[in-house]
């Protein structure tokens, strides 16, 4: 009897041991199968290992093939690096980003580092500042400034007003990209403005003197100034009379009404041998 229960036990263990195995083939024959379905769905695409900053050489070590779903393919997607080595960024890559050959200077064209910079339908202006009109060295690529013109009248009278707000800054001196939060100390600024704008700019630098205020970059909104001249200004700093706290202020009196003269008649009565004076108003 025992060995009976025994050799049952042995038989239900073998069938299933072989009902494991044969699940375990089947589960590792579907993976296998659906890994070779997507890597038959997919293409090698090259992309960014490390930042690829703008207007840089792309060297070997920067990019790297992956695989990408073909339906989500990325327009002039590249999937030969040696397509990509040797050429410059005309924008930024992040990490993971695929290479792009829009983003691309083309391999038969060479462009210097700021044309690759100024946007389309844009200009690069370049104005003379020195430490006090680059707000002490603070206006480094990529920020935004108003400028303030300081010009005479045609009465000879000095008036300041701002001109052009919010323009971005493509380059302080030579340095077109930002690499830390140091202050650069420069001769020059570079900007990037429209073709109607750089006129301005032109007329302002030629005929007075301008300054850059610097604003918050995430600050583009357009305020309208009537500008300040010297008796504007001195107005702006008169003391206003205000009362004190807790202090009534005295309503003003009226003013006396005017003095009126009396005017006296004197009138003699006679009657018989008796006089006397009657006064009359």
């Amino acid at each position: 009897m025992n060995k009976t229960r025994i050799l049952i036990a042995i038989g239900v263990a073998v069938v299933l041991a072989l009902f494991a195995s044969v699940g375990a083939y089947k589960f590792l024959s579907d993976r296998g199968r659906m890994a070779e379905q997507a890597r038959l769905q997919t293409a090698g695409v090259v992309v960014a290992d490390v930042d690829i900053p703008l207007a840089s050489t792309i060297n070997a070590n920067q990019v790297t093939v992956k695989p990408w779903p073909k339906g989500n393919l990325p327009k002039d997607a590249i999937g030969d690096p040696k397509m990509v080595v040797g050429r410059v960024a005309r924008r930024e890559f992040v990490s993971g980003e695929p290479v792009i050959e829009s983003k691309l200077v083309p391999a038969d064209r060479m462009a210097g580092i700021m044309s690759l910079k100024v946007p389309a339908g844009m200009r690069a202006f370049t104005v003379q500042v020195n430490e006090v009109v680059g707000v002490g060295g603070f206006i480094v690529p990529d920020a935004r400034v108003d400028i303030v013109l300081t010009t005479p009248t045609a009465a000879r009278q000095l008036i300041s007003k701002i001109v052009l707000e919010d323009v971005w800054v493509l380059a302080a001196g030579q340095t077109v990209e930002r690499k830390d939060n140091k202050p650069i100390t420069v001769n020059t600024v570079t900007l990037a403005v429209t073709p109607e704008d750089a006129e301005k700019l032109a007329l302002a630098v030629h005929d007075g003197k301008i300054n850059l205020a610097l604003r918050n970059f995430m600050d583009n909104a357009v305020v309208a100034t009537t500008g300040v001249d010297k008796n504007r200004l001195l107005t702006s700093f008169r003391p206003a009379t205000t009362p004190k706290p807790g202090v009534r202020m005295k309503a003003p009196q009226p003013p006396p009404p005017p003095a009126v003269t009396r005017t006296v008649h004197h009138v003699e009565v006679i009657k018989g041998n008796k006089r006397s004076v009657a006064t009359f108003d």
